[in-house]
């Protein structure tokens, strides 16, 4: 079912509005502003919160961010008309960063989310995917605000954002903005829900937009398994319908059927988008007597039909069909051989105090000892393992409950996946004879009671858009920490599930490349090819009888990595704003800051080993990959205890050296990192582990070379960085004889040479910082490269013409094309670079409105500020559908939309300029939700060799003085005057071949 990253359209009539005209008045209070105590939060979240009825039947969540020492320093602003009618590359990747605003410490943004217990369940036999079609359409104008993109254009400039998305039984709305703006922006977003217009001419274009969103996801393995697994269920059930919709369901066979989408959709409107069905949360920094009058008076409006909500509860076993327990043999886009056994259980909801599944989950999916992954792995038949339920709407809703356990296998464990199947089924036998565990239980309380006592805040709409989804879940006072916390051990309500799960209940669903040309069956609507066999006799009857179990498998011993000291340590050097250097040598430098702010019992410990052999050849590439994949799999077992007490670890290859990066409380923080390194130090391998990876790593690269959006980044950073070795050039070379003396003598050749540079911050002293970095030095006993390693590739200065590489999608199955238009402008300096976020910020809107909204060429439309290596420019990307538009084409479209925001920007107004202006400078200065957001921004710093740290204040000094005339004239220079063009075109195979023939 659709997760939208954005639905929108445009405008139509709204339809009745039953609710009352006017704000009811909120009821006397005692005490003023004062939080309900009701509502059970963590010790450590400083918020208050209030819950509220309205007469209409909306439920609200108040959540007040203002703290007792603060007082409202900025005015809302008066509520006006409006006038106006993504990031590439890794999280550790230096060498290309295209996300524009880093914040620092100010005010959070203001947020509100709602959600409504409708969804694609809900949707009507005759327009498949409706309900995610209206979720689009109701951002397209209302009848108080009638412009198209209206509210987005509001957001934006005012520093805001939104999103929505649609399950099988709830659909979700959330925005942010500055906290100024927060009163007026509730207006016009809640007009989705009181008066959206869903004009005529817009439901057609709109219809694209989901067509182009269900193109995308075409692709993916995840969806196609969905929409095949949905099919297995009885006639009749909704979890065979087709959730998506496309331009077939929405716009062509209704057409045939003389069906009128238009008012089918204002019809389900009416009879869905009703106030009693709707929960909402919103937060900002204001009091909650403030909060309280703003959605008394703006949500009263919502209409209530009174009608009973959608019930699909008495559709109980779903999958009680001779179909389920067959094995299905699925070819996958990706190259790669993945098993997934799955049970269709009772609804466990109902159960979320004692959470059965998360319990026998955190058994199936343990990597310790004992563990179904650790035999795998020492059979060399697994990569990966994941067991439980995903608490999405396909995996949980009010019919059933999915429980899966998906396996990543490797080619041996392909050839043996029957055998793989037998020990999944040991491992649940055993689960059944031991019966529950109190002490296990216990061990997952308190791990989680923990992490929720101490948990650090997230990001205002995402925080909101979680809590008014469990709004719809869970009572009053468990609204904040009912998904979160186990309440109460019950080993009957834990072993009811667990008896379920028995080989003679189980789907299998078995993914392979090659199942290719074997299987003949093809699934409608994402056009998967599969095959239907039944389990084996011999299996059965093992499955059915009393089967040996495993010795190697057993319930995990007890965590040596649980965290018990929460003490905040007393800092042993003066406080700073800043990281300070505590290390600094030819072999390593080391970064340190204590918290002081968010005063949690945590630390983040970030490191980059950098190597000057890494970038070398190709060769060396492809072994350090295969050496990082085989570091984290000999660390797998013994790290996993550490893992699962919430002290996370990542190992990622970068292109100049080796990130490790480390999170958690800081008590046993230590040893984790000791683990590490002792692996890294001790570091082995095996002929099946080393074979098993060259395997993974060859589907590895290959699934990064189909996905059009990765290839074509590839291409063009290949043009633009001297000495980057292509993602093709390291896929040719692990086609070749690589062997594990290879793999040796570049990891200790890797070894020898290393300069470690690293950042610690939190609840750390500076003494046990330099630990860690010393502990490196003595256990790797590395020497210092002659000259420090460099951290950025040399790019290419474009000439100053139009440069076009066009290459051929390596996918024949993806319909999508991709086309990027990038303006290179030169070296990076800090007021370029601030004008050039200024630029795509007001870039942003007008870029979606005119190539999404009007000209309909794709569902993902979007401008970038590239910061490659350095030297800075920007780009628009649009994925389109090859069957409808060629790339030549949509480039021509592209130059339409910059020759039309050229003249946006010539006559933009001083106030539009002054207010895009505004909007940045309180994006830079919002404040951080966390402690790792603040690290963040600090590590991009010591990552690039850059460390200016206070670079924000000098960006909002830079913005303060720039004037209209200097940022028109800086994109006239660098598209005209100077202009440095380079247009790549992922082109599909397939899809271009249609259009040939279609223009013939």
């Amino acid at each position: 079912m659709p997760q939208t990253n954005k639905a929108r359209a445009s405008g139509g009539s709204s339809g009745e509005n039953t609710g009352p005209e006017s704000g009811e008045p909120p009821p006397a209070r005692a005490e003023a502003d004062q939080s309900d105590p009701l509502i059970v939060k963590s010790p450590s979240d400083p918020k208050k919160y209030r819950y509220i009825e309205l007469s209409n039947g909306l439920k609200a969540l108040l959540i007040s961010d203002l703290t007792q020492s603060e007082s409202n320093k900025e005015p809302v602003a008066k509520e006006e008309e409006d006038s106006s009618e993504e990031e590439d590359g890794d999280s550790e990747s230096t060498n290309e960063d295209s996300s524009c605003v880093r914040k620092c410490s100010s005010e959070k943004q203001s947020a509100a989310a709602l959600c409504i217990s409708v969804g694609s369940f809900s949707d009507p036999a005759d327009l498949p995917g409706l309900a995610h079609f209206l979720e689009h359409m109701v951002f397209m104008g209302s009848e108080k605000y009638p412009a198209e993109n209206g509210f987005d254009a509001f957001l934006k400039r005012h520093g805001g954002s939104d999103n929505a998305s649609t399950d099988c039984e709830r659909t979700i709305f959330k925005f942010d903005v500055q906290r100024k703006y927060f009163r007026e922006a509730l207006d016009r977003w809640a007009q989705f829900f009181i008066g959206p217009l869903m004009i005529p001419d817009a439901v057609d274009r709109e219809v694209e937009a989901v067509d182009s969103e269900y193109q995308m996801a075409q692709p993916l393995d995840s969806n196609r398994k969905e929409m095949l697994f949905g099919g297995l269920a009885k006639a009749g059930h909704p979890m065979s319908k087709f959730f998506w919709g496309n331009a077939q369901t929405l716009k062509n066979e209704p057409r045939e059927k003389n069906i009128n989408t238009y008012e089918r959709l204002r019809e389900f409107w009416r009879r869905y988008y009703s106030a009693h069905y709707m929960t909402l949360a919103v937060q900002s920094k204001e009091t909650l007597d403030n909060l309280e009058e703003w959605v008394r008076e703006i949500f009263i409006k919502i209409p209530n039909n009174g009608q009973p909500r959608a019930d699909f509860s008495d559709l109980q076993d779903p999958f009680d069909t001779p179909d389920f327990n067959k094995l299905y043999r699925v070819v996958p886009v990706r190259k790669i051989h993945a098993l997934t056994i799955s049970w269709a259980l009772p609804p466990q909801g109902k159960h979320y105090r004692v959470k059965p599944l998360h319990y026998i989950s955190w058994l199936i999916g343990h990597e310790g000892a004992g563990s179904i992954l650790s035999l795998l792995r020492k059979k060399c038949w697994a990569l990966a393992l994941f067991g439980g339920n995903s608490e999405s709407g396909f995996d949980q809703n009010t019919t059933y409950s999915i429980f899966s356990v998906s396996i990543t296998l490797s080619d041996e464990g392909f050839h043996n996946f029957f055998q793989v199947i037998h020990i999944v089924f040991q491992y649940l036998k055993m689960l059944q004879s031991v019966g529950p565990q109190q002490r296990l239980y216990e061990e997952i309380q308190k791990i989680e009671a923990s992490e929720f006592h101490y948990q650090e805040q997230m990001e205002p709409i995402e925080f909101v858009a979680n809590i008014c989804e469990n709004m719809q879940l869970f009572p009053k006072e468990d609204f904040l920490r009912g998904d979160q916390l186990m309440f109460e051990y019950n080993p009957e309500v834990i072993s009811a599930p667990l008896r379920l799960l028995t080989p003679a209940t189980a789907n299998i669903l078995l993914l392979s490349p090659e199942h290719d040309g074997l299987c003949h069956l093809k699934e409608k609507w994402f056009g998967t090819q599969y095959s239907v066999e039944d389990i084996p006799q011999e299996y059965c009857d093992l499955w059915a009888g009393d089967f040996p179990l495993n010795p190697d498998l057993h319930l995990p011993a007890e965590n040596r990595f649980i965290a018990t000291d929460f003490t905040l340590k007393t800092s042993d050097c003066p406080d700073t704003d800043f990281p300070v250097k505590i290390i600094d040598n030819e072999r390593g430098r080391l970064w340190f800051r204590k918290d002081n702010k968010f005063k949690i019992p945590k630390v983040y410990a970030r490191f980059q080993l950098l190597a000057p052999i890494i970038q070398e050849s190709p060769k060396n590439l492809v072994l350090f990959d295969l050496f990082v994949n085989i570091l984290a799999h000999n660390l797998a077992e013994t790290a996993y205890d550490a893992d699962v007490a919430q002290l996370e670890y990542m190992l990622f290859p970068g292109d100049h050296g080796l990130f490790i990066r480390l999170k958690g409380f800081n008590h046993k923080l230590s040893l984790l990192l000791n683990l590490i390194v002792d692996h890294l130090a001790n570091f082995s391998t095996t002929p099946n582990v080393f074979s098993m990876f060259i395997e993974q790593l060859k589907k590895t690269y290959y699934i990064i070379l189909i996905k059009p959006d990765q290839l074509g980044r590839d291409v063009r950073l290949q043009i633009l960085e001297h000495h980057r070795w292509s993602v093709m050039q390291k896929y040719k070379v692990i086609m070749t004889d690589l062997g594990v003396t290879d793999l040796m003598d570049f990891v200790n050749r890797f070894k020898a040479e290393l300069f470690v540079e690293g950042l610690i911050q939190g609840n750390f002293t500076s003494a046990e910082s330099k630990e860690f970095l010393q502990y490196f030095i003595e256990k790797l006993q590395y020497k210092a490269p002659p000259a420090e390693p460099p951290v950025l590739f040399r790019v290419v200065e474009l000439p100053q013409t139009h440069h076009l590489c066009k290459v051929q999608s390596l996918n024949k199955a993806d319909a999508n094309s991709e086309v990027t238009v990038y303006y290179q402008t030169g070296l990076k300096n800090l007021r370029e670079h601030t004008l050039m976020e200024l630029l795509v910020m007001h870039m942003e809107e007008p870029c979606f409105d005119f190539l999404r909204t009007k000209e309909t060429l794709g569902y993902q439309v979007y401008p970038s500020c590239r910061n490659t290596s350095g030297v800075l420019g920007f780009s628009v990307t649009v994925e389109t559908q090859a069957t409808k538009f060629s790339t030549d084409f949509v480039e021509g479209k592209i130059e339409a939309f910059l020759d039309n925001f050229e003249e946006k920007m010539v006559n933009l107004s001083d106030e539009a300029f002054q207010t895009q202006v505004t909007a940045l400078i309180k994006l830079k200065e919002c404040e951080d939700t966390q402690l790792g957001e603040e690290v963040d921004r600090n590590w991009f710093e010591v990552l690039t060799q850059q460390y200016v740290f206070d670079r924000l204040n000098k960006e909002i000094e830079v913005l303060k003085n720039v004037t209209k005339d200097e940022l028109v004239s800086f994109f006239m220079e660098h598209r005209h005057a100077s202009s440095r063009k380079l247009s790549i075109h992922v082109c599909s195979l397939f899809a271009e071949s249609i259009l040939l023939l279609k223009h013939h």
